[in-house]
């Protein structure tokens, strides 16, 4: 076994989640090939005196709950699994990449109701427990990326393995700025969107609640949504690539929601509640060593230089109202062209904060 998964899972229950003596931590599968990482992060866990406990989960599973499942079985909350959630005091949910076409004959709107069935136990996730994500590099990654396993892997051990200690410090030193201002404008290739985020919290993700990590992340004030945005980069959802998505909002209103492919999946999510159309989260991207998009959202949203929102779920921490069963994040290349204001001044410019 590659010794990095050992490292990796030493540094998951002892930085990440601090899992201390006695306490009941779930371990959360997804794929076989989690499996190395699995048994690094039940060994620390157990050299920490703490409860492990495993649960295996498969897209492939989902996949045979959707094209062969009832309405009820589809939007039926799996109680095993939100019983996990009242029972861990810490969650690591390792999700193995898979086949982003496995549900390339589900239809949208089925896909949907199960999305929103899964964001029900999200939801419960990050209210009850202290959790980290992280996907685990396999070929079928790799594949979806268009790069070879090596590299990827590579590339995300890499990201993982950071100076945590000194780049949460200039990561807070840049939140302690924008925690100062009262309005954003991002203009880019047809983007020019703008917000309030005055009595909101700019927070700093630091390996503490994905791994790998590094964004800096706010909730827009819900109403004072402003104009549009461009995505160069597909929304990837639910297996679902929706390309050249664009968004416009007139005073917090989702007025138009337009994509080349996959619209009927655009407008299933954010028709799905009242909350789904709004934007929860704005972040920067900040992992230096990730720079390449894999079409993986847990990675894909540290991209040094971008910046992603999310439709959606707001997290209270950062002082967000916005509730949806959606937390969609989206990201947005800004590398080449694009540009962030704070309060008329400006701060980011081609991927480059300028504080």
């Amino acid at each position: 076994m590659d010794k990095r998964w050992k490292e990796l899972g030493s540094l998951l229950v002892n930085y990440s989640t601090e899992v201390k003596p006695g306490e009941r931590v779930m371990i959360a599968m997804t794929e076989i090939e989690t499996y190395p990482l699995v048994r690094a992060i039940y060994e620390a866990c157990i050299k920490a005196g703490a409860h492990p406990q495993v649960q295996f989960l498969s897209e492939e599973l989902n996949r045979s709950l959707l094209k062969y499942g009832n309405e009820v079985q589809v939007e039926w909350i799996p109680e095993i699994e939100a019983y996990g959630m009242e029972w861990a005091d810490v969650y690591l949910g390792l999700r193995g990449a898979h086949n982003l076409g496995v549900f390339w004959d589900i239809p949208s709107n089925r896909l949907s109701k199960f999305r929103n069935t899964m964001g029900k136990i999200s939801t419960m996730r990050w209210e009850k427990t202290r959790w980290c994500l992280l996907r685990v590099p396999n070929a079928s990654l790799a594949q979806e990326a268009g790069m070879d396993e090596e590299t990827i892997t590579d590339m995300f051990f890499n990201a993982c393995f950071l100076d945590w200690s000194n780049l949460s410090r200039e990561w807070e030193r840049w939140a302690h700025i924008l925690n100062q201002g009262k309005r954003v404008r991002v203009i880019g290739k047809n983007t020019d969107l703008s917000f309030s985020v005055e009595g909101r919290k700019w927070q700093v993700a630091d390996g503490k609640i994905n791994m790998p990590d590094g964004e800096i992340t706010t909730s827009p004030v819900e109403n004072t949504v402003e104009g549009e945005i461009y995505f160069e980069f597909p929304g990837v959802l639910g297996g679902r690539l929706v390309h050249d998505i664009y968004l416009r909002w007139e005073k917090g209103e989702l007025v138009k929601a337009t994509s080349s492919t996959n619209q009927d999946f655009l407008q299933a999510v954010i028709h799905t509640d009242p909350g789904a159309s709004r934007i929860g989260e704005f972040a920067f991207g900040t992992n230096p060593e990730i720079k390449y998009f894999c079409k993986d959202i847990l990675l894909d949203e540290k991209i040094g230089g971008t910046i992603h929102i999310a439709l959606g779920r707001a997290y209270p921490d950062t002082g967000g109202t916005n509730k949806s069963a959606i937390h969609w994040d989206i990201v947005k290349d800004m590398r080449e062209k694009g540009e962030v204001y704070l309060d008329g001044r400006l701060i980011f410019q081609k991927g480059k904060m300028l504080i």
